[in-house]
This record gives C-alpha cells, structure tokens and sequence, in this order.
C-alpha cells in the first residue's frame, strides 16, 4: 500500500498472492498491508485469493436459479420465525438490516425502521455440523443440485478466510499467526445469496424503500463478490455520513471488518458502516420509472464459534491503551443483534 493510499479513504487493493509464492519478508509486508487498510478504512479488495473465476461465475449463476424460481417454490424453504436461526428463504421485506439491537426494549426504533422495505431476498447456508442453526433446504428436484454445490462452496471459501485470518494475525502484531483460528472452526460461518429485484429509483431516493440500509457486520469478517451492477457504499472513515462508492473490480473479492474483530483489536482494527444504495451508473437503469438493473451478491460471513468469548487480543492492549470492551461470548452478542432483524 503507498502512502497516498493511506491516506486516501478509497477502498485499497491488496494481492496477497505473495503471502503464499515470495519469502517471509514478502508474507510479513502482505500481512501489514492488509492490517493497514483494516485499520484505515476497515474494507478491502483482495486479489490473488486463489477462488477460481469459474467458481465465483457459477456461484452467480446458481443464484439467479434460485431466485429465478416461482415464490412457492422459494418458500419451500422458508426461514424460521425470528432472528435466532438464520437460514433459508427471505422474502423481500422479511428482514430489516439496521443497527438496532435489543436494547430498543418496546421496539419503538424497529418499528419505525420497517416502515421503510427492504427491496431483497436471500438464501442463508450454514454448516451442516452447527448445532445452533440447522440448515433450511430446498426438497432436491426443487433445485437439483443446489445443496452439494453451496455447501461444497461453503467450506471453500472458509479455506480462502482462514488464510486472510493468518494474514491479519500477523499483521495487527500477534506472534501466532493461528491465534484466531483457534475460535473460528468454520462451523459458525453464514454463506448468504443475495438478490435486490428491479425497484424504481424514486422509491430509493423518496426514502419509502430501501435496498440495505447502513449497518455494521456482526462477525469477525466478511467476504464478498459483487457483480457489475453497482451500488455498494463504504462510509468515508475521514467524513462520518458520507458514502463512498464500492465499485466493483474484477475477480477480485470484497474483505471488511466485522464488529468481534474490533472488539477483539480494541477498536485498532474499523469496523466500517456499509450499505446497498442506487447504483452509479446512468446506464444501470431503464425504463420511465428508472428502473434499477437487478443486482445480485455472494456473501460469506466468517464468525467463531457460539462459546467463543471475545476478549482483547494480547497485541492490541497495553497500560496506556487498555481494553475497551469488556468480553462477551460470541453467541450473545449474535442473538442480540439478530432480535431485531425478522
């Protein structure tokens, strides 16, 4: 990373091909660069990540499938009432993303959140092992197919996460590049298709819908592959409220910071708001009502365990910087802010 992107709130581009191909200097400054644009702007493009084109194409296509399917059969796999598992078929308007929690104790704040839709639906697949969430399935001739595909990915991209894990554990000062690792089994992890259907830009910019609204991630961190479309939004780390375009780039995937992973950095590490708006590109609409091209996004959200307790890490504490959070386990924290989403 140069020094003009350090100080330049755009989304930096890392390759960390040359953590795995160069010498241990090469992997230590991939490692930094990494850690840089955590704490920096807490959202990166990360290239050399080793996902095939071809997986993330057909993973894009299996999901216009999905969602190309009649609502009756969508709902052949609904998803369970409330947050507390989250799997299966949402409907557009079934979820709210905001960043309530259950604190709001009368639902006075989710409440006037949902009079504003959210214009998505989405497929969440976890692991088949997970005893807290039981997965939500499509009967097989629904969809053939689409259950070994999506769980086979599933642990793929866990592979790719647990590199970038090593990476960041080494980059924030940890002396055990698998510190984390030893939270994160893989098991907690939510893959989530997403689909915004067309929906007339007015509606967007008279604030009587929304695609998604801005909101921190929950987890440790998240990876993301975008299509062409646009409409991915950064908050400027320099300008609070201010959004910045996160434009897509090819066959590279999106890394941001969750929420755990900057408690576990006491705030070191950004956790950075983000949100779906309209997309930037004139050409991405038609029609007298503007209609939005549909988008459509591959999200695989890396949290630890359920028992995991979050506690400042060892590298990011000190007498004069001491720990801000106190330690929480994993699965309170992930229920209390699931209460307020369905």
């Amino acid at each position: 990373m140069t020094a003009a992107q350090e100080s330049n709130p755009t989304i930096p581009i890392v390759d960390i091909s040359r953590a795995f191909e160069g010498t241990d200097a090469d992997r230590t400054k991939v490692a930094q660069d990494l850690a840089l644009a955590c704490r920096r702007v807490g959202f990166v493009y990360i290239t050399g990540h080793g996902i095939p084109p071809e997986t993330i194409e057909k993973t894009f296509a299996v999901s216009k499938q999905l969602f190309g399917l009649p609502y009756e059969d969508k709902m052949k796999a609904p998803h369970p009432p409330g947050g507390a598992v989250h799997r299966g078929y949402s409907y557009p308007g079934q979820e709210k993303v905001s960043q309530a929690t259950s604190d709001d104790e009368e639902g006075t704040q989710v409440k006037a959140l949902r009079q504003i839709k959210d214009c998505k639906e989405s497929y969440e697949i976890g692991s088949e092992n997970d005893p807290e969430q039981t997965n939500v399935w499509l009967p097989e001739d629904t969809l053939p197919g689409f259950r070994s595909f999506t769980t086979e990915l599933y642990w793929s991209l866990f592979a790719t996460g647990r590199e970038i894990l090593k990476l960041i554990s080494r980059g924030i000062g940890l002396t055990d590049e698998e510190y984390l690792l030893h939270f994160h089994s893989g098991n907690g992890n939510q893959l989530r298709l997403l689909h915004y259907p067309p929906i007339p830009a007015g509606e967007v910019e008279r604030k009587v819908a929304t695609r998604m609204p801005a909101h921190t991630d929950w987890g440790t961190i998240t990876l993301l592959f975008q299509d062409s479309c646009g409409g991915l939004e950064v908050e400027d780390p320099n300008t609070p409220g201010t959004f910045l375009p996160a434009t897509p780039v090819a066959n590279a995937l999106i890394m941001n910071v969750g929420d755990l992973l900057m408690r576990w950095s006491n705030d070191y590490l950004k956790s950075t708001s983000h949100r779906v708006s309209l997309p930037p590109l004139s050409d991405r609409f038609s029609g007298p009502n503007r209609l939005t091209r549909e988008r459509y996004s591959i999200v695989y959200f890396i949290a630890p365990d359920p028992d995991a307790r979050v506690e400042c890490l060892p590298s990011c504490a000190s007498e004069e910087n001491p720990p801000r959070y106190e330690g929480i386990r994993w699965e309170d924290y992930r229920l209390m802010r699931a209460s307020t989403q369905y």
